[in-house]
């Protein structure tokens, strides 16, 4: 029996501009607009407009005599001219190649945000991971490594985890590669970082905070927060917001949200969700997922998927700002009506930048042999966020625009440099 687990795709491996499929592929950075902005080349465009390289993998695995699995896989380096392509890998039933390439896309733009020498990549499995036990898991990342093996060992894409992958994934490539940089998000144990768990989660209350003192001019014990998602980024995140004096007011996951108006003891919560794996059953009022996101808070922190804020329920967004800790919670259309309607939106390639920064940290100790400490790598994190948030906003007061624009004309004008430096315009 063959067991196709999520959708299908051919074994081939797709370079430079893929025929039917770019011609539908729209960028999630607006090139055109981000022209009005900066010298942005004809020639830039055209490398920025679309990914440098795509890979359609078929993944098999025999588990007996009459069952195998079987499940495509996608690797998309979109933009290497500031380094290697860096991306985590990601398990789910419905991903794509689109939503793996626009992935990429964000990293892209992401890591020249925030200045560290990384391009953007990302891999997407086809899988559905909930019947997998540990065993099979291991096995299917092995052959996922079988056919990455040349690009690991020479360092052109360095993986990390990301949704229904984790630490224990990124044990088995190294077990498999013996090469500690060639993945990050690694177990501590065995040359991972510390603090690279929480690191994304502490990136999004360093961002809110700072998003709190500097554009709304509130202090943040005056301040309430609705986190969409509790998972590693958004528990985190509820933590450290909880300690810089936030008031935590509701949260939700996919069970379901909890309300309380006078704020969560998040210790307490977080020790509730390990042990019943949600925030439901927790003291609080419950109310529907996608109510949390009309709360009348003062900051709402999407968390968990994208494309939760569309045209359809922009109008009745009450938060006066959000930061978005999910990559691409806000589609365009409702990126939008948000900016029209004056919310400050702290976009993702900013907000959840703390995840890939922790990464370029684990990947240099892990190319020199150093060590180092949790306190030490938060500290990291905080000072090169802290450094991307002032250019940010440095931009919107120049330019006049929103928070979105601002990021990608300092993260454009860095890929633009690159692109010059390299000779590749």
């Amino acid at each position: 029996m063959l067991r196709r687990m999520g959708c299908w795709g051919a074994a081939v491996s797709l370079q430079g501009r893929q025929i039917g499929f770019l011609e539908h592929f729209m960028a999630f950075v607006d090139l055109d607009r981000l022209g009005k902005y900066i010298d942005l080349p004809a020639a830039a465009r055209d490398i920025l407009d679309g990914p440098e390289k795509q890979i359609i993998m078929s993944l098999r695995l025999k588990l007996s005599e009459t069952e195998h699995i079987a499940a495509p896989a996608y690797v998309v380096y979109y933009g290497t001219v500031r380094g290697p392509a860096k991306g985590g890998i990601r398990i789910m039933p419905d991903v794509t190649l689109e939503e793996t390439t626009h992935l990429a896309e964000l990293m892209t733009w992401k890591t020249a945000l925030v200045r560290i020498p990384f391009g953007g990549g990302k891999s997407g499995i086809c899988l559905d991971p909930t019947p997998l036990t540990r065993f099979i898991k291991t096995a299917f990342m092995k052959e996922w490594v079988a056919q990455m093996r040349n690009d690991l060992q020479l360092g052109v894409y360095i993986p990390a985890p990301d949704m229904n992958t984790n630490p224990a994934d990124m044990a088995v490539i190294f077990g498999e590669m013996h090469i500690p940089e060639c993945v990050t998000g690694k177990p501590t144990g065995v040359g991972g970082l510390p603090g690279r768990l929480e690191a994304t989660g502490r990136g999004v209350a360093t961002i809110t905070k700072l998003t709190a003192e500097q554009v709304l001019k509130r202090a943040p014990n005056e301040m309430s927060v609705a986190i969409q998602g509790f998972g590693n980024v958004g528990s985190f995140a509820a933590l450290y917001l909880k300690d810089l004096g936030f008031k935590i007011t509701a949260v939700s996951d996919v069970h379901g949200a909890i309300v309380n108006e006078d704020g969560f003891d998040v210790g307490r919560l977080l020790r509730h969700v390990r042990e019943h794996r949600t925030v439901v059953g927790f003291p609080g009022k419950k109310i529907a997922n996608d109510e949390l996101l009309t709360l009348p808070v003062d900051v709402l922190i999407p968390a968990a998927s994208g494309d939760v804020i569309t045209e359809k329920n922009a109008n009745t967004i009450r938060a006066k700002a959000i930061v978005e800790a999910a990559n691409n919670p806000l589609t365009r259309g409702g990126d939008h009506i948000i900016a029209e309607r004056g919310i400050p939106a702290v976009p993702d390639i900013l907000a959840n930048a703390g995840g890939v920064v922790g990464s370029y940290y684990e990947w240099h100790h892990s190319k020199s042999g150093g060590m180092t400490t949790k306190e030490e790598v938060l500290d990291r994190i905080d000072m090169v966020l802290t450094k991307a948030w002032i250019r940010t906003l440095a931009a919107r007061e120049q330019y006049k625009c929103d928070l979105r624009n601002a990021s990608l004309i300092v993260a454009g004008e860095e890929l633009v440099g690159a692109l010059r430096d390299r000779n590749w315009i």
